[in-house]
């Protein structure tokens, strides 16, 4: 387990994380600081508890949005998985149409030429 010192509304706290972390940490730990940061420029000097629950709940606030939002992205992504489905069936159906329609069109082409070859007699062949 690794150790860091960050610095939070300027005090300093030696905290714990998984090791590889680290760096995550201090960025956490200066996004915060630059929230309290922001709320004081904003309400002056209100109480070091205040600032921090009013950077914790911003920070609370912005993470139950960004829940939302993924939520209405992978019902999104969900209704786009099921169109392209769909759409896939029919372009194979299509191709499957189109194939039939063409193998049909072959046949009574053979026949008409068939047909014609018997009328001209065996000396003359068409196709």
């Amino acid at each position: 387990m690794a150790h860091v010192s960050v610095t939070i509304n300027g005090r300093q706290y030696r905290m714990a994380c998984e090791d590889g972390q680290e760096n995550h940490l201090i960025w956490l730990s200066g996004d915060l600081d630059r929230r309290i940061g922001q709320l004081r420029a904003q309400f002056g000097e209100i109480g070091d508890m205040r600032l921090t629950m009013m950077a914790a709940l911003t920070v609370g606030d912005e993470l139950v949005e960004a829940g939302k939002r993924l939520r209405r992205l992978e019902e999104e992504l969900a209704g786009l998985q099921d169109a392209r489905a769909v759409a896939t069936e029919r372009a194979q159906a299509t191709q499957a149409a189109v194939a039939a329609a063409l193998n049909s069109a072959a046949e009574r082409i053979e026949r008409v030429i068939k047909g014609l070859n018997r009328g001209l007699g065996e000396n003359v062949a068409i196709g």
